[in-house]
């Protein structure tokens, strides 16, 4: 008793320090908490609760907690938790974040903690000792935020915050899976892991493409933020592969996010700052400001700042047909005999805004393809219910998850082929899955470990960036959002594909998208403003924008009231 109460009176005193601002109501997506980072410090003092709450619950488990606005503007700053798995935080605590992010005083703040830690049967009050890892980006709000997020640690009784510095988001996820599995942990670490297993895929290049004339060269727009600075040191650990990092927001130059990033080019389609038609024909990468989202792209000689834009979808059929080949090479080896069976389930994770060309393709190729509602906690979740899941977003988000139980089979498959086979095709397959696994964060996208593997399978198959942007020809699409009262009035099943409410508003969708040849169109509620989110696609670029302007007005009839943008 004594204990819950010096924890009460700890909270409490802890609390009022950091009182939340006025008429702001903040909401726990897959993003976290954003907002202006001036507005943040009480936000992120109570997630530092919520974290230590979180770790406290999971037995003492390492739990994350990045402070980053990822793509936002530099003004912008945010929160999100990282669960004992490296993965988001689990969505079943997102109403608890919400409440103690918007309860409106310290005594509210500790009636609720307590009524929680009750509820979900946490210990309490110095019982258990818990484990919070802390990172932050290169905002001028950071460091501010940072002290928040120890003080809101502090305030559990057992738990500790450990500062890992100035990071990519990535690279604090992957440090919080590492760390639960008992492995080395450190960022060093991290750049050793992807260095050597980057250099094991380079290593196993069939010799007819090794000695092709191959750019080894790739340009990379580092966004003004964090993870321009950590390839500069991760490339020094690359033989073979030359690395032009622009934009990286040293002494100044160039302001984080503005006119750069990944976001900037894949919803532009225009070059970044720094880059011009000087570069035309070069493979060309874009990070985003915490370095989890990659996109590739090249510039035409003709377009001005115009480019041939390689995104989320292209990245992930480029993964999807390395894996693939891989799995038939060791699948020949098991007709034989001459293995043990793997368990291998490929299956490919999409969101509703994949584009419908990228989809036929993996389905041409003989992959399963599922969708998930829009959302990283969606693909990623249903992505490791395969063998081997490969989920991206078209803005350049995603990653590859190997089950526990497909490593081990693979490992003890590269056994059997040491001995029986050794130097084969069957056991180069096998090696050159071991070490994607070990290069792709299996915790979270990440933009650097993408662009490695990109680069070795790239290498791999021989291909230049020309080559693969012809992989497949992106149907033309158009987005549009019409405002509404209410856009709860919206709802939606089959991956968001569908309205089921209100009554005739699907059918009259479907009409309108029967009128163009590959017509496909689809309307969804935004998760964070009264707007209703509409998707469009076509065969030609005209008919892709009347189809989403013909649904946008049938949205604003049914329920808007007259703005559609």
């Amino acid at each position: 008793m004594a204990e819950k109460q010096h924890q009460r009176e700890i909270l409490l005193r802890s609390a009022s320090a950091f009182p939340p601002p006025p008429g702001v109501k903040l909401s726990y997506g897959t993003a976290g908490f954003r907002a202006e980072g001036s507005i943040l410090a009480s936000t992120v003092f109570r997630t530092g609760v919520l974290a230590a709450l979180r770790s406290l619950k999971m037995g003492g488990a390492t739990v994350g907690l990045m402070i980053t606005a990822s793509h936002n503007p530099v003004r912008d700053n945010g929160v999100k938790v990282a669960d004992p798995s490296g993965g988001m935080m689990t969505q079943r605590w997102e109403p608890f974040a919400d409440a103690i992010a918007n309860v409106p005083t310290a005594q509210d703040l500790v009636q609720l903690v307590f009524d929680f830690v009750k509820e979900e049967e946490i210990p309490f009050g110095g019982v258990c000792s818990a484990e919070v890892l802390l990172g932050r980006d290169t905002r001028p709000s950071g460091e501010s935020l940072l002290e928040a997020a120890k003080q809101g640690i502090a305030a559990v009784v057992g738990a500790v915050a450990i500062d890992m510095g100035v990071l990519t988001t990535p690279q604090l996820h992957w440090m919080v899976r590492c760390r639960n599995k008992r492995r080395k942990a450190s960022e060093s670490d991290y750049y050793t892991q992807l260095s050597s297993s980057f250099k094991q895929l380079m290593d196993l290049i069939p010799k007819e493409t090794a000695i092709s004339l191959f750019d080894t060269t790739v340009l990379v727009d580092g966004a003004n933020g964090v993870g321009g600075e950590k390839l500069i040191e991760l490339k020094k650990m690359l033989p073979g592969l030359e690395i032009h990092v622009r934009n990286t927001g040293k002494d100044g130059e160039g302001i984080l996010n503005e006119g750069v990033g990944a976001d900037f080019v894949q919803k532009e389609k225009i070059t970044p700052h720094s880059f011009d038609l000087d570069d035309a024909g070069r493979r060309c990468a874009s990070l985003d400001g915490d370095a989890d989202r990659l996109v590739y792209f090249c510039i035409s000689s003709a377009c001005g700042r115009k480019i041939d834009l390689i995104d989320g979808d292209k990245i992930l059929s480029l993964f999807a047909l390395f894996i693939k080949e891989q799995l038939t090479i060791l699948k020949k080896e098991e007709s034989k005999g001459m293995t043990d069976k793997l368990p291998s389930r490929l299956g490919i994770v999409q969101t509703a805004y994949a584009n419908g060309a990228s989809t036929d393709y993996l389905r041409q190729l003989g992959l399963e393809v599922v969708f998930t509602p829009t959302g990283v906690k969606y693909l990623h979740e249903k992505a490791s219910e395969y063998d081997i899941g490969i989920y991206f977003e078209a803005n350049g988000h995603g990653t590859i998850l190997f089950s526990e139980q497909f490593i081990w089979g693979l490992e003890s498959l590269n056994i059997q082929l040491a001995s029986n086979s050794p130097g084969s095709d069957y056991q180069k397959a096998a090696l050159r899955l071991l070490s994607a696994s070990q290069l792709i964060n299996q915790a979270v996208g990440d933009a650097l470990s993408g662009l490695l593997l990109v680069e070795a399978i790239l290498r791999h198959i021989g291909w230049s960036i020309e080559d693969w942007s012809k992989l497949y020809q992106d149907l033309p699409s158009r987005q549009l959002k019409v405002k509404v009262v209410d856009r709860s009035v919206v709802v939606t099943s089959n991956a968001e594909t569908q309205v089921v409410r209100p009554p005739g508003l699907q059918e009259v969708i479907d009409a309108e998208t029967a009128k163009h040849s590959h017509g496909r169109c689809f309307v969804r509620p935004s998760g964070t403003e009264d707007v209703v989110r509409v998707y469009a696609e076509a065969s030609t670029q005209e008919a892709a924008d009347a189809l989403a302007q013909s649904v946008a007005r049938e949205v604003d009839r049914f329920l808007g009231f007259g703005s559609l943008h």
